[in-house]
């Protein structure tokens, strides 16, 4: 396992997706942001759900996804929904 699977949320499956989509470092993932990250993974896996883009977002700020404020999930929640 590598850099990315240190980050909260990120597993063996999220990094090696990251990995394939382009993003290799935590500093790729914070500079690409977890919607567009979220977006990449979608084209190799149309199953990625919302629970992957929150532990996404997780990583970014360095905590568990169940820990993301109320409004940072409202709003993943909207992006998410305009994809379905």
């Amino acid at each position: 396992m590598g850099e990315l699977s240190r980050l909260p949320n990120i597993g063996k499956v999220v990094e090696a997706q990251l990995e394939e989509v382009g993003i290799k470092t935590t500093e790729d993932l914070r500079a690409i942001g977890s919607k567009e990250a979220w977006l990449k993974i979608r084209e190799i896996d149309p199953s990625a759900c919302i629970h992957k883009l929150y532990g996404l977002e997780g990583a970014i700020q360095g905590i568990k996804k169940s820990n993301l404020r109320e409004d940072t999930k409202s709003d993943l929640k909207e992006f998410f929904r305009s994809f379905k």
